[in-house]
């Protein structure tokens, strides 16, 4: 299902591209594509999940013992407003034990720098905290590198972004800055235009989710 490039996973499943394939056609409307956004997070979170700690339970059968396991991180989903939401959503219904930070930031289109306007987080996290920093399109990297920061400032060494669609560019600033961060994308999309849109994209992913 995935194809591994040092620490960005691409996910080739053939269910996740006929998702994404839907949601960049322009003429799906926003019902369906929300509808297809949100199933194709709940298998770009699954598979960013895979590396999930564990230890090993037993466990008692209607019949017998077995061996299990116990999931053991301090588990926080991170969507950024918003348009991670839509990811937060499915990575809450996988794992509805989750903590889940919000984090506001805009683009400044005329720098196309991330501005921070909202961010509600605790002075310290656990030492086994693992972060899953969500949002949609990994463009220039200016929004994934403003999240991730807040995490790494609170000592947080185990952290994921997980996006639909992902530019060379963005991997590469998000790298050059954090290069232990781990990235799961239904794809490498070719490079970002003049307006800092990742070509061939799909949009706004936030005004396409809500409609607006």
């Amino acid at each position: 299902m995935v194809q591994t490039e040092t620490s960005v996973k691409v996910a080739r499943h053939p269910l996740v591209q006929q998702l994404l394939t839907r949601i960049r056609d322009y003429q799906t409307p926003t019902g369906e594509f929300r509808q297809k956004a949100l199933q194709l997070s709940k298998f770009l979170v699954y598979e960013a999940m895979s590396e999930l700690s564990t230890r090993e339970v037993g466990v008692a059968t209607p019949v017998g013992a077995a061996k299990g396991i116990a999931l053991t991180d301090y588990l926080i989903l991170a969507p950024v407003l918003r348009a991670g939401l839509i990811l937060a959503e499915a990575a809450q219904e996988l794992m509805p034990s989750a903590r889940i930070y919000h984090v506001g930031l805009r683009r400044d289109e005329a720098t196309l720098q991330a501005i921070s306007y909202y961010a509600k987080l605790p002075d310290s996290l656990p030492p086994d905290s693992r972060v899953y920093v969500l949002d949609p399109m990994l463009a220039t990297g200016g929004s994934a590198v403003a999240a991730i920061s807040l995490f790494t400032n609170l000592n947080v060494e185990t952290i994921h972004l997980v996006s639909f669609v992902a530019a060379p560019e963005g991997i590469k600033r998000v790298h050059e800055k954090f290069p232990q961060v781990r990235i799961t994308t239904a794809s490498i999309d070719d490079h970002l235009n003049e307006h800092g849109y990742i070509v061939p994209g799909l949009g706004d992913a936030g005004d396409r989710i809500f409609g607006t």
